[in-house]
């Protein structure tokens, strides 16, 4: 668990991340990238008020695009692949993803690029904090997490992202009949995944337990990685259901 750096008159307050916080090397091609193309498509991520204060503004995603269109919100993209396949074949929507480490970020903003993109957009920060205080209730057609950090030491379960309180934030924030889209390649997190979405009431699956992968989804250099190494690949659809 870490704790935040303690500033004048501030109680320190205990963090429990869902990510490891580290640094990779950030290559020549992706500073340019940075530099050049986070002003155009970069958001950043509000930190989190303090106790007692007051929250900035949701998120605009009329603003951020340019346009109004159906948003999907994808969590740790890595270097981006998915994002931009996903987004490619499906013009209609918007695309945020959210993610905290510079090297993803930089690869996606040059792959975006790239391929001539407009309805992406990166954000850099905790994507938890962003759905808290930037994201509106009832607001998202779906949300993509693949191949969240499965944690698998039973001392760090408690940083996994798929949890009951982190799963009603995230069902909270997609609107009725939106999609929640979870994809792992470790069979552990993947039953705890599906007992865990299957058990709240707001969710249905739409698969037997699982989906096959979507055609537009690709296979990823970590993914094949995983496939090589004889895991399977879960991939777990639940839609959220109107409240009564």
């Amino acid at each position: 668990m870490e704790v935040e750096p303690a500033r004048p008159g501030i109680r320190q307050r205990a963090v429990v991340r869902t990510y490891h916080p580290r640094n990779g090397r950030v290559s020549q091609r992706h500073r340019a990238a940075l530099v050049r193309l986070w002003p155009r498509f970069g958001v950043d991520v509000a930190r989190t008020p303090e106790p007692g204060g007051a929250a900035g503004p949701l998120l605009d995603p009329a603003a951020v695009f340019g346009r109004r269109a159906e948003l999907v919100l994808e969590i740790g993209p890595g270097m981006g692949d998915a994002t931009v396949a996903g987004a490619a074949v499906d013009p209609d929507r918007d695309y945020l993803a959210v993610e905290v480490h510079t090297p993803g970020i930089a690869n996606l903003l040059a792959l975006v690029e790239e391929h001539g993109l407009t309805n992406v957009r990166v954000a850099r920060g905790d994507a938890l904090e962003l759905l808290r205080f930037q994201i509106a209730p009832d607001s998202l057609a779906a949300v993509h997490i693949f191949f969240p950090d499965p944690w698998p030491k039973t001392r760090h379960h408690k940083r996994r992202l798929i949890r009951p309180d982190r799963v009603a934030l995230l069902r909270s924030r997609i609107r009725p009949g939106g999609v929640l889209h979870c994809a792992t390649d470790w069979a552990g997190y993947a039953t705890a995944m599906l007992e865990t979405l299957q058990a709240d009431p707001g969710l249905v699956n739409t698969g037997r337990p699982y989906v096959t992968r979507p055609a537009w989804r690709p296979l990823t250099k970590f993914e094949r990685l995983g496939i090589e190494a004889g895991r399977t690949i879960f991939d777990l659809v639940f839609t959220r259901v109107p409240e009564r």
